[in-house]
């Protein structure tokens, strides 16, 4: 059985600043009168329920790998543990939404076209990845992983695993989808300390340490927090943090 390497405590501990892209991401999501709603990689199911408030009228469906994820999830939508590549509705559905999961689905581009499949014929289908797979917060960690701990965690040092937004809206325009595509970068302010490191903890991190003994992910830690910190040093008022993200909304 694949180990679950997803930690709800600590993927949480910056909720607000998570939270905000997926509210941005659904805002320019205008269906007429959707009646089935899936969210697929929903994590805790937090933004899911948020859903059922927008378009109480339809039924919202949550799918995501993690057991521990979907424990955590609260009343409204129903919830299921399930692969996001495998899943596959009984019937077509009106809204699609993916927040920050594709990313870890390298074909998740092929998965884009089978999903457009299965929207009814004024179906919407919504996604966004985070874009800064080229800043410090995950250069460091890849030359760490290729360089002092390649023997471990050499083959998890990932390039970046997602498109620009023209690439997706190329994709999608070619399978008859009207297309918004763009991009934010949010400067989010962290407080504590190596307040990089545990956002990255939560999300980037967690094939690492889900590989790691206890021992070896102390040692490991500590050499993230010694690159990170000298990457994004605190000031009085916080860490800022740059973090760009990808949007696409398009809809048949």
């Amino acid at each position: 059985m694949k180990r679950d390497i997803w930690d709800p405590a600590v993927y949480e501990r910056y909720a607000g600043e998570r939270s905000r892209p997926f509210f941005d991401l659904i805002a320019r999501v205008n269906p007429a009168a959707p009646r089935s709603v899936v969210d697929l990689g929903c994590g805790t199911g937090e933004l899911t329920a948020t859903l059922c408030r927008r378009w109480p009228a339809a039924t919202v469906r949550g799918v995501d790998s993690s057991p521990a994820m979907i424990e955590k999830a609260p009343p409204g939508p129903a919830f299921e543990v399930g692969d996001l590549r495998d899943w596959r509705p009984p019937r077509p559905v009106d809204v699609i939404v993916s927040n920050a999961a594709l990313q870890w689905v390298p074909e998740h581009r092929d998965l884009l076209d089978r999903w457009v499949g299965y929207l009814e014929p004024e179906g919407w289908l919504a996604f966004q990845v985070p874009g800064n797979f080229h800043s410090p917060s995950h250069a460091l960690i890849r030359e760490l992983c290729r360089t002092k701990w390649r023997d471990e965690l050499g083959d998890l040092a990932r390039d970046a695993p997602v498109g620009e937004p023209v690439d997706y809206l190329r994709r999608l325009v070619a399978l008859g989808c009207a297309v918004d595509a763009w991009e934010t970068t949010y400067v989010h302010v962290l407080p504590g300390e190596n307040a990089v490191l545990n956002w990255v903890k939560g999300t980037a991190l967690r094939p690492m340490l889900g590989r790691l003994s206890p021992d070896r992910q102390v040692a490991f830690l500590a050499d993230c927090a010694r690159v990170l910190g000298e990457a994004y040093p605190r000031e009085p008022y916080g860490t800022a943090f740059p973090f760009r993200r990808i949007f696409v909304v398009a809809h048949l």
